[in-house]
């Protein structure tokens, strides 16, 4: 029974476990800040490029250049 306890208090094996539990949700909850950070200037920039693939844009066109210059 003595041996039973001393083997149970020296396995590691479950703080291995929740060392990657922890750094598994710190990895996770990092990719969840930065998506909320960034997702406004993401859809922001698909919108952009939406408008200009259609033709829809609130902008100036470029001036047509003339030919032989």
């Amino acid at each position: 029974m003595l041996n039973m306890i001393k083997n149970f208090k020296n396995d590691e094996s479950g703080a291995v476990t929740v060392d990657w539990v922890v750094l598994t949700a710190a990895v996770v909850g990092l990719a969840l800040l930065v998506i909320s950070q960034v997702g406004g200037a993401i859809t922001t920039a698909g919108g952009t490029i939406a408008n200009s693939i259609t033709g829809n844009t609130t902008e100036t066109p470029a001036p047509t250049p003339t030919p032989g210059t």
